[in-house]
């Protein structure tokens, strides 16, 4: 057994907390034996401070409410070395963190949704800033104890004491931990959500491969990550669920709901997106992890041992195997397949209509800026959606030219609808200025703001006369509210168009330049240039075809987007983005 001490020597360094914590531990795991007595095995590579080990519990929420607020309270109650962060954009998160100083942080730096839900993958990303030597993900809702299991219900009628250290019934009465725990194993669920993880921070990874654009707390994620852990064999996965007590929280809040709320609230896409991605990403749908051959934390006469799910490895005297042999019996609480939710999926659509993505991405002043985007340029409206993101701008939708960008930006959490009238067969590199292909795409703008401004004489004008013409939509606007030649304008940046009353603002070109006013795009420091004469947009146009517009803004230091994690780049170091 000194192998196996010197192989997992935190988990007794620090006791039952992190006993309760450590889920993944250290190294591959051909077998167990082999992994921990490796000659290459280094403990370095793994090392926390044994005298004061940094844990951070990482959760996210949309807003706080009594659940949270128990979870949260029950994670602290554990030790006061534990620190939490908490992913949100909601103020009431924040309001909830300042009553607990240091120890509750709060980042609203990682990717969320437009409806607010955070990504998994760049809260794990995130986690890493931190440099913390435990890393912890436990869900928003899940309230942890000391001992027995983790398991989900819907009947939770208990309360923390002001001490946050012992549990009282509704009447006031404390709570013994067993009788809490008998309580709770009345009723006993799987879900994704009631699992948690835990790592020991080091410059091995967790697992090969790309960690998908998940959605936090919407299924699959957690399944997905201790699967691709284990087929990886990069590090030593431990069931600690026997040693392990909580319960999640799965009992809906009572409030009233109108019909949009209740979509807004319902929100199923998120769940199959997170199934698709399970499906498009790793090993999951074809191999699908059998937990009950996972090495076990367990506890066994006052002491804790680890058992290898493959082979026999323990060597005790016989009241230890005895109560060894009783937990082998037991059903296995971590065998939750997913593989028929990923084989049988649902189709990935919204049940948002066109109306309701503008009432919720409207800003105060009713204002919408609207993007229309095919596959092609899928990449470059990510960085656009970035950059707005960066400068807290929310008020935009996307029109998807076809189903492919549909899809991608439903998985990208953005506010899209499709066009169903959008010409069809739409070039991926050919569709540049002068084309036919641009010029069919860029009418589908005016026709859509038509859609969107249905009163609006004047827009339709543009739209009947577009049709007609072989150009693109731009001189339609010119011509039809300026008039031909111009005669409808009545300054150098308005126009009045006499039969619908309509006054036409132009944006100056030098706050929204195009692609070739003053060559800024030429500069060799393009945002300094632009910034020193004061832009607020800067159009990458005026140059000819998809990739040399890609280059260009590469090169330039303004792309946004990461698209091998597809993510948005971050700058915001923790200490200054969290409080």
């Amino acid at each position: 057994m000194k192998p196996l001490r010197v192989g997992i020597w935190w988990i007794w360094l620090y006791g039952s907390l992190l006993i309760v914590l450590s889920i993944y531990a250290t190294r591959k795991l051909p077998s167990l034996q082999d992994a921990i007595t490796r000659p290459g095995f280094n403990p370095g590579k793994y090392s926390v401070d044994s005298n004061n080990p940094n844990i951070t519990v990482f959760s996210a929420t949309t807003s706080i409410g009594p659940k949270q607020s128990l979870a949260v309270r029950s994670w602290l109650g554990l030790s006061p070395q534990i620190t939490v962060v908490l992913f949100s954009q909601h103020p009431s998160v924040r309001s909830f963190a300042s009553g607990f100083g240091l120890r509750v942080l709060v980042d609203s730096t990682i990717d969320f949704t437009f409806l607010g839900t955070p990504f998994f993958h760049s809260m794990v990303e995130r986690s890493e800033a931190f440099g913390t030597d435990i890393v912890v993900f436990v869900d928003s809702q899940t309230v942890l104890l000391l001992v027995a299991s983790l398991q989900e219900t819907s009947f939770f009628p208990f309360k923390l004491g002001g001490d946050g250290q012992h549990w009282l019934t509704e009447n006031g009465k404390r709570l013994e931990l067993d009788e809490l725990q008998e309580i709770l194993g009345q009723n006993r669920h799987c879900h994704d959500r009631s699992i948690l993880m835990a790592w020991n921070s080091g410059n091995v990874p967790l697992h090969n491969g790309v960690l998908p654009p998940f959605l936090f707390a919407k299924g699959i994620h957690n399944h997905w990550l201790v699967n691709e852990v284990v087929a990886s064999e990069l590090r030593l996965v431990l069931d600690a669920s026997s040693v392990i007590s909580g319960a999640f929280l799965n009992n809906p809040d009572r409030i009233e709901r109108t019909d949009s709320r209740l979509v807004m609230e319902n929100r199923s896409w998120e769940a199959v997106g997170n199934s698709h991605l399970g499906t498009l990403y790793g090993s999951l749908l074809f191999h699908e992890t059998n937990y009950s051959t996972l090495a076990k934390l367990v506890k066994c006469d006052d002491q804790y041992l680890v058992l290898d799910g493959t082979e026999d490895i323990v060597r005790k005297r016989k009241r230890v195997m005895g109560c060894v042999e009783h937990i082998k019996l037991r059903k296995p609480l971590l065998d939750c397949a997913v593989g028929d939710q990923l084989r049988y999926l649902q189709p990935l659509e919204y049940q948002i209509s066109l109306e309701l993505l503008l009432a919720i991405a409207a800003d105060k002043t009713q204002t919408v800026v609207l993007a229309i985007a095919g596959y092609s340029y899928k990449d470059m409206l990510m960085s656009w959606v970035c950059r707005l993101r960066r400068l807290r701008v929310t008020n935009f939708v996307i029109c998807a030219l076809d189903q492919e960008t549909f899809e991608f930006s439903v998985l990208q959490g953005l506010p899209v609808f499709h066009d169903p009238s959008a010409p069809s067969n739409i070039s991926f590199n050919d569709c540049h200025f002068g084309t036919k292909c641009f010029q069919k795409v860029t009418k589908v703008k005016s026709r859509i703001v038509l859609n969107i401004l249905k009163l609006v004489a004047a827009i339709e004008k543009v739209v009947n006369h577009a049709s007609t013409s072989t150009l693109s939509e731009q001189p339609s606007f010119y011509d039809m509210l300026c008039g031909e030649g111009g005669s409808n304008r009545i300054s150098d940046d308005r126009c009045l168009e006499p039969e619908t009353n309509i006054t036409v603002h132009f944006l100056d070109r030098n706050l929204f330049p195009n692609g070739a006013y003053l060559d800024l795009w030429e500069k060799p420091n393009v945002r300094e240039a632009c910034m020193k004469q004061g832009c607020f947009v800067l159009h990458n146009n005026w140059i000819s075809g998809r990739l040399k517009k890609l280059e260009r803004q590469v090169l330039s230091g303004l792309w946004e987007y990461d698209s091998s994690k597809r993510m948005c780049f971050s700058c915001i170091t923790p200490n200054s983005s969290s409080s």
